[in-house]
């Protein structure tokens, strides 16, 4: 009788203290998926690099994060990991199905594949090769040093150890719903905003005074440190379009109101994130969406919501049951932050321009701690 594999690196999560994993479904990894997810708080995501961004706001929050993923997707969290994870030095441990090395029968993972391991050394990022049970107990070497010294620890897992089980595919199958899709409340016009990212900021401290606020990077962050800095605000260096993703991590482990300040640029390069947060609904994540149509940190260059992308109507089709419009001082002061079964998306027009304000003074690691420190406190 053959050691299940699949349990064992399970049991091994356990023991080490994961509390929360991010899944991307692996046709060689479909029987540990299952276990995951059954008996771990975990979200499955669109894209993987999502998930490092959940993973840091759950880490941020006080977490133990790991992520259960293919080896491709490896390569689409390359920078995520580089300039998120690595730079705020936060923990993750990855455990990949490592595809492209052992008997592999797919031409395109190959490439990647075989050079998966010199990449993971260019980027520094310790890995381990789990090629049969017996090498299993490398899981815990990881775990421990990914949550005791902050860093990012990937496990990568050959089909050479799953030979020896039992077939892996599930004999499960999922039954779709029934239930037709809501009818969602009809938004106002779209309207051309009248107020700059920064004005609209200023309005929005009424809001987030002594709140939980993640913000997107580059401008953005540089203008609410000079218009409300404080210890609850976590500023974005990097990882453009994980903004919304870190507050989904931090919601689902904080009872607190989290804000958001994301942009239209940032959303467009990972709506998937919509999705998944529509997916898990948590009460208190609410998303200030400031759409000013073009790229502002970049030169102001047009982004999609400048010619047909209305990212209300968007929200609305991922699945968003709270979904509201603010372009004037009046209606911005007004927004509906109140908690409600679902997370909140504000749509706020703005007009293209930025503010001179200098870069902000403070290490990542500054960043991090008053902002976990803010998480903390009882206040």
């Amino acid at each position: 009788m053959h050691l299940d594999p699949s349990l064992a690196i399970y049991n091994q999560l356990k023991e080490c203290g994961v509390t929360f994993c991010v899944t991307y479904p692996g046709a060689k990894i479909q029987r540990l998926y299952e276990l995951v997810r059954a008996n771990i708080d975990s979200i499955s995501v669109s894209k993987e690099e999502e998930g490092v961004g959940i993973c840091a706001g759950v880490s941020l929050a006080g977490g133990k994060p790991a992520m259960l993923i293919q080896s491709t997707g490896l390569g689409n969290m390359i920078n995520a990991i580089c300039s998120l994870t690595l730079t705020y030095g936060l923990p993750l441990l990855v455990l990949a199905s490592w595809r492209g090395v052992y008997k592999e029968t797919v031409s395109a993972q190959i490439a990647l594949g075989k050079r998966l391991p010199n990449l993971l050394k260019a980027i520094g990022c310790q890995f381990y090769e789990i090629n049969t049970v017996k090498d299993i107990p490398k899981i815990a070497v990881a775990a421990q040093r990914a949550f005791e010294k902050p860093s990012v620890q990937i496990v990568l897992l050959s089909p050479q150890l799953w030979e020896p089980a039992q077939k892996e595919e599930s004999t499960k199958t999922s039954t779709p719903s029934n239930s037709n899709p809501e009818e969602f409340p009809k938004l106002p016009p779209l309207e051309a905003g009248f107020l700059t990212r920064f004005e609209i900021i200023k309005i929005l401290t009424q809001h987030i005074d002594n709140q939980l606020v993640i913000c997107n990077i580059g401008l953005p962050s540089r203008e609410l440190y000079e218009i409300l800095d404080q210890p609850s605000n976590f500023y974005m260096l990097g990882s453009l379009g994980l903004v919304s993703s870190i507050g989904l991590g931090v919601a689902i482990k904080t009872p607190k109101p989290v804000f958001v300040i994301d942009g239209d640029g940032s959303l467009l390069s990972n709506l998937g994130s919509l999705a998944t947060i529509a997916s898990v609904e948590p009460p208190n994540l609410i998303i200030l969406a400031i759409d000013n149509r073009v790229h502002g940190s970049t030169g102001n260059q047009p982004t999609a919501t400048s010619v047909c992308v209305d990212l209300a109507k968007t929200a609305q089709s991922l699945g968003w049951k709270h979904v509201s419009r603010a372009v004037s001082p009046e209606q911005i002061r007004e927004i509906p932050i109140a908690p409600q079964s679902g997370p909140k998306f504000i749509h706020l027009s703005a007009k293209p321009g930025n503010a001179e304000v200098p870069t902000i003074p403070l290490t990542p690691q500054e960043i991090k701690t008053r902002f976990m420190n803010a998480i903390r406190s009882k206040h």
